[in-house]
């Protein structure tokens, strides 16, 4: 089957918007072109063709017969393109797809997103909770919320909190155990994942030296928001961001011993192409979850208040 003979698309764009107008300078604006653009562009497309399609007149601009005959289906066809171009545009911002790193969706974004979605009720949601760094130019995801230390080329990427991290535990466990006088009293304590690399970044913090973790049983138990669980059945201390447990702090379900919260450089991040910081979507969510950001104090801080301790006294950092 032999290609399409059509003269350049340039050229009959340049001609529909030419013959609607009846304006070579009205065309011209139109397209972002100058005058002298939009007359080689039409010269072209009637060199092409081997037919005049303009007659200059002293009052103006006429389209010959075989321009007449043209006008309205180029018209037509732009109109049909512009079309399916619009519903694409439409059907693509009716739903937004976030990659995102497991524990902040399943400890952060998933009691949140039901307001973004109050808000903005046209826009469905589809959350992927997933370590993998997505590849915005071939997989279906409008925006990602990743850790690490940036940059990454291509995207835009707005920083949202460090990756803190201090030694969380159950009030049951530190019944058992007693009170905790200082970091130095974890050494001997029962630490959940204690081969986890924040565990001897944050006693070296607290200037606390004398951590092997090869002197203890090796776990992994993954995603943070599982070694939370865990620690709320009072299995060990776990090393843990004290945002993404906020509810469990605040509830009495998990205590934070020490005001201490130690990072690494990390981030989290919300990213996306360039390419698409304009979408409204994608807009719309960067707009709420800046603003929910904005809303919360800095999780470095940690919570403030420290836990008692089983006789009623204060724990001391």
């Amino acid at each position: 089957m032999s290609g399409r003979s059509i003269p350049p698309l340039a050229a009959i764009r340049v001609f529909e918007a030419a013959a609607r107008h009846l304006s070579f300078t009205r065309a011209g604006e139109e397209l972002g072109m100058s005058q002298a653009a939009v007359s080689y562009q039409i010269k072209l497309i009637e060199e092409r063709v081997g037919v005049p399609l303009f007659l200059r007149r002293p009052r103006g601009l006429v389209l010959t017969d075989a321009g007449e005959r043209l006008r309205p289906i180029l018209t037509e066809a732009f109109d049909l393109i512009a079309a399916g171009f619009g519903q694409i545009m439409a059907d693509d911002n009716t739903l937004l797809q976030i990659s995102v790193v497991p524990t902040f969706s399943a400890a952060w974004l998933a009691p949140r997103i039901g307001f973004f979605q109050m808000q903005h009720p046209t826009i469905g949601v589809r959350m992927v909770a997933t370590r993998q760094v997505v590849d915005f130019l071939r997989d279906e995801v409008d925006v990602a919320i990743r850790a690490g230390r940036g940059p990454w080329p291509g995207l835009v990427q707005h920083r949202l909190f460090p990756t803190g991290f201090t030694p969380i535990l159950a009030p049951s466990l530190l019944e058992r155990l007693g009170p905790l006088e200082g970091p130095a009293d974890l050494l001997d304590a029962p630490l959940l994942d204690p081969h986890d690399q924040w565990w001897p970044l944050w006693f070296a913090a607290a200037g606390v030296s004398g951590f092997d973790p090869a002197n203890r049983p090796f776990s992994d138990m993954g995603d943070q928001h599982v070694v939370a669980r865990a620690a709320i059945a009072g299995h060990g201390i776990a090393i843990l961001t004290p945002v993404f447990h906020e509810e469990a702090l605040r509830d009495g379900r998990l205590v934070q011993p020490f005001e201490l919260v130690a990072d690494d450089q990390h981030y989290y991040w919300l990213c996306y192409a360039e390419s698409r910081r304009n979408v409204a979507k994608i807009r719309a969510f960067r707009d709420w979850l800046l603003a929910e950001m904005a809303a919360k104090p800095s999780p470095m801080t940690g919570f403030g208040a420290r836990p008692e301790a089983p006789d009623g006294g204060a724990t001391s950092a």
